[in-house]
């Protein structure tokens, strides 16, 4: 029986090879400067699928380790690689292998020497404990199946002190209609799956997150639920008005703790 990371897999594998998009408009747009995405491969620009520029909520600096969960075309691991200088490292994780090609074949594009792609999944990330500076993800982490897995292995990879700082959908308020939450392509389509913000917060802290800051900075309307909501085969007319402002692109924000350490560890596994 096909899972929901088989059905997210899929659809991500199809908008690689540019045959569908996961996070359409309104949630993917106006996300990115024009100056940014003139320094990149038009190819990365065009596979970003996020809902938000994880790399403007926190200064990066040279000589760091990122680590971007979920990195599809690349474009977020591009864009820290630039940041952290070639003294610095960037890995992306995707499980996808369309993903991966494309990822690899714009850090080509872009002379990216700084950089390694790694198949993987988000709750399994294929790093050592205490590895990276700061984790980034774009739209990612609401679409697991178990998002404390995640939030745990990204507290293990992290050094004392590091920082989290992802972008992601949430919900803001009240209770979602149930047919909201089964639908499949609404999942994949990173809506179904969001955390309430407060859930969010409570998940980071139990994961030994210290710091956490949940901050919603654009709240969908009626007109954007209609929108993410017309290829999904529900009633559109009826939902519509009953998800209004309820979802939100959000900035997520944690620190692991200096005195946290972590002993479990995994070897890495480079993308071909």
């Amino acid at each position: 029986m096909a899972t929901m990371q088989d059905a997210v897999r899929e659809k991500y594998a199809a908008a690689a090879c540019g045959r569908s998009a996961c996070c359409e408009s309104p949630i993917t747009s106006d996300l990115y400067s024009d100056a940014e995405k003139r320094a990149l491969p038009d190819t990365a620009v065009a596979a970003a699928l996020g809902c938000g520029n994880p790399t403007a909520l926190i200064e990066l600096e040279p000589g760091q380790t990122v680590l971007d969960l979920g990195s599809g075309g690349g474009i977020d691991v591009l864009l820290s690689a630039t940041r952290v200088g070639p003294a610095g490292k960037v890995y992306g994780v995707d499980m996808t292998d369309e993903m991966l090609a494309l990822a690899c074949e714009n850090q080509r594009k872009a002379g990216a020497t700084n950089v390694e792609f790694l198949k993987g999944t988000i709750e399994a990330i294929p790093l050592p404990d205490d590895s990276v500076d700061v984790v980034i993800s774009n739209c990612v982490i609401n679409l697991s199946s178990d998002k404390d897995a995640v939030l745990r292995e990204a507290f293990r990879v992290l050094k004392p002190g590091g920082r989290f700082a992802v972008s992601d959908v949430v919900v803001r308020r009240g209770d979602v209609p149930a047919d909201v939450r089964r639908s499949t392509e609404l999942w994949v389509g990173c809506i179904a799956g969001a955390l309430e913000e407060s859930e969010y917060a409570s998940r980071l802290h139990a994961a030994g997150f210290a710091d956490v800051d949940v901050e919603p900075w654009r709240v969908y309307d009626v007109a954007d639920a209609r929108e993410f909501l017309t290829d999904s085969g529900l009633d559109v007319d009826r939902l519509a008005p009953q998800v209004e402002g309820r979802f939100a692109s959000a900035f997520v924000r944690a620190r692991k703790p200096l005195q946290a350490t972590t002993k479990r560890c995994r070897a890495p596994e480079c993308c071909a």
